[in-house]
């Protein structure tokens, strides 16, 4: 089985895929540590800051380590925001019917009243800076562009709106 974690950014995509990692003993490729060898090593000139750019370039790289890993039978968690909206176009049928989708999506009521918690747990699993860029209007706007987004394309989105869902989801 194949995991695709995706969502805007603090949704929790990197908890979600630990916490599924220590229940189901799946590895996961963070597709931002892809993202930063790939600038590190000087194979991209993008920067952290390429969102568009970088769902391009790192798509096609990701879509076929899934296939890899569903050819191989392997099961493999990938979680990362670099996920296109129309992404099951680059999977046929076979390869479709082993890999779950989940895509985390904060509403506005949740940002609006768990700003703080946001912000308290935004290292929990990986060591990250709380970015000044990182607002209550920044996170509402990221949150809608995925709902929006991916909701057109005709996907199913987690949201979370009262409390953070991980016991529903896992």
């Amino acid at each position: 089985m194949l995991i695709l974690i995706t969502g805007a950014s603090y949704t929790g995509k990197t908890l979600l895929a630990q916490r599924l990692l220590e229940k189901y003993k799946f590895p996961y490729l963070s597709i931002d540590h892809l993202k930063m060898g790939l600038i590190r090593s000087g194979n991209t000139t993008l920067t952290p800051e390429d969102d568009d750019a970088l769902t391009a370039y790192l798509w096609p790289i990701v879509s076929e380590i899934m296939k890899t890993a569903i050819e191989n039978n392997q099961n493999l968690i990938v979680e990362g925001c670099y996920v296109p909206f129309d992404w099951r176009r680059d999977f046929d049928a076979n390869y479709l019917q082993s890999i779950r989708f989940i895509c985390l999506v904060m509403t506005d009521n949740y940002i609006l009243h768990h700003f703080e918690d946001i912000k308290t747990h935004c290292s929990d699993i990986e060591h990250r800076l709380y970015g000044a860029d990182c607002t209550i209007e920044s996170l509402k706007r990221d949150n809608q562009k995925y709902l929006n987004g991916f909701k057109s394309a005709g996907e199913d989105v987690v949201m979370i709106d009262d409390e953070y869902p991980l016991s529903g989801i896992l």
